[in-house]
């Protein structure tokens, strides 16, 4: 039997990078999956990935992947896309918030004063805000059942400075919401973890590894897939110690480590194997 079958699934933002990687990785698992995604079909963003080529990816695994088109912007879309989830299935299992928005234009290293201030409305609503926004539809569903849980896809940029300000605030707000949510949810059995990737070779860090490979300080050979994590959220889904984790943060090549996870080729990522080395 699959390890999720029968389980319904939610991923924020996933019609490419990290967030595809999950959905295809908890399809494949036996989940139900319901992705949201702003990119309806391929050709409609300059980067590669749409919720119509990732519905017929899916296609081919065990489980069932649902695109539904939302902007994470505006909470009327989020409660829509949550709605139909309850309406057809009645309940949810598993959260992934992984939707967010990184300027085209970010550079490592640049300061803050010399960016635009929109860039931390992008950077905190697409992502901190919408992870707790959809937490909160989430929440609702799970309670009633007494068992669930929520992943919040977070980096080693919630304890040092990555990329901007804007972004490093962001995680650490989301660590936050991690630690804070698991505190009232725990008496209902369901578990918050955040988890921090290591680089991952999503679609934009590809596109930076071919068209300017000294801007980035990241080491593509030792980066994990886009559906490692993906891989390591089934693991700990299934894990009889999830409750103790419930409200930490943890790289994911230490649960990797910790559940046995390994990349398709048999591979461990490069990655830190605890938050303290991230």
């Amino acid at each position: 039997m699959s390890p999720l079958q029968g389980r319904i699934a939610f991923v924020t933002g996933g019609t490419r990078g990290i967030g595809r990687g999950c959905a295809l990785e908890l399809a494949a698992c036996g989940a139900t999956v319901y992705v949201t995604g702003r990119t309806l079909r391929e050709g409609d963003s300059d980067l590669p990935g749409s919720l119509e080529s990732l519905e017929s990816e899916g296609q081919a695994l065990a489980g069932r992947i649902v695109g539904l088109p939302c902007d994470h912007r505006d909470d009327d879309a989020v409660a829509e896309a949550f709605a139909r989830t309850a309406a057809e299935h009645g309940a949810l299992d598993l959260l992934v918030n992984n939707a967010f928005q990184l300027p085209d234009d970010i550079l490592p290293d640049l300061p803050f004063w010399e960016t635009p201030v929109a860039w931390w409305d992008d950077m905190i609503d697409v992502g901190t805000r919408s992870a707790y926004v959809a937490s909160h539809h989430a929440a609702r569903l799970m309670v009633g059942r007494g068992r669930g849980l929520i992943v919040n896809i977070s980096s080693a940029g919630s304890r040092a400075l990555h990329l901007h300000v804007a972004y490093s605030a962001g995680k650490c707000a989301l660590d936050r919401i991690t630690r804070d949510t698991a505190t009232q949810l725990r008496p209902h059995r369901i578990s918050v973890v955040s988890i921090w990737p290591y680089f991952v070779r999503t679609e934009r860090l590809m596109r930076i590894e071919d068209e300017a490979p000294g801007d980035w300080d990241h080491d593509v050979g030792g980066a994990e897939s886009q559906r490692f994590v993906g891989r390591t959220i089934v693991a700990l889904a299934n894990a009889e110690d999830l409750s103790d984790r419930s409200g930490g943060a943890f790289t994911s090549a230490e649960l990797a480590l910790a559940y046995g996870v390994r990349e398709e080729n048999g591979s461990l990522p490069s990655g830190p194997t605890s938050t303290a080395e991230a």
